[in-house]
């Protein structure tokens, strides 16, 4: 029986917009931006801010040398928010009944201090209401200092929730996390990024 229901967030709560971000570090000065940006794990200085390995600052001025120029907080903030496409209602909709109906939802995230800025911000969801009011926990990358698809993320937030993997959906656009979770024992479903998946979701909720 499922309790916990665990989500990802570009690509399910949120539609990625890749092109977007290359486009937008691409206008940094970052000329190599589709070469260093992917679409599920970063890696370089955009992996090691994902992983906790830097922080903003750090990162802006890594950033700041790449390019040539030195280059202000808002104008890495720009860059990530570029990932961010639509934020549909449907999708948000669908968290507020699943809690409704008693599931336990939780974040679990590859993501950084620029995005979440945004994410845990009134603006979020353009009623002034943050992702955060929308769940019961967040784990995040960069604050758990390890990033999917590493068995280690999922083993953590299991043990954090006090939970066992047969009791857990977790919904996620990339095959390769969706693969590690399920070899743990955890019920996976992966929709496309952008799909509409708020009734699909109960058929793996069974």
């Amino acid at each position: 029986m499922i309790k916990t229901i665990i989500f990802d967030l570009g690509g399910v709560i949120i539609t990625i917009n890749h092109e977007e971000a290359v486009r937008r570090f691409e206008a940094l000065g970052l000329k190599d931006a589709a070469q260093r940006l992917d679409p599920y794990t970063q890696g370089g200085i955009f992996g090691d801010l994902e992983e906790g390995k830097i922080g903003a600052e750090e990162f802006r001025q890594e950033l700041s040398r790449l390019v040539g120029r030195e280059l202000t907080y808002d104008e890495c903030r720009y860059g990530w928010l570029g990932y961010c496409g639509d934020i549909p209602q449907r999708n948000l909709q669908a968290l507020k009944k699943l809690r409704a109906e008693g599931y336990r939802l939780v974040l679990l995230s590859n993501t950084n201090p620029y995005m979440m800025s945004f994410i845990l911000s009134p603006e979020f969801d353009g009623q002034g209401g943050s992702l955060d009011t929308y769940l019961d926990a967040l784990y995040l990358s960069y604050k758990m200092k390890v990033m999917k698809p590493d068995e280690l993320f999922f083993r953590r937030v299991l043990m954090e929730e006090q939970t066992l993997p047969s009791e857990c959906l977790f919904v996620d656009d990339g095959p390769r996390n969706v693969a590690v979770a399920s070899q743990i024992g955890i019920n996976t479903f992966c929709p496309k990024n952008g799909e509409d998946w708020t009734n699909i979701i109960y058929q793996y909720l069974k």
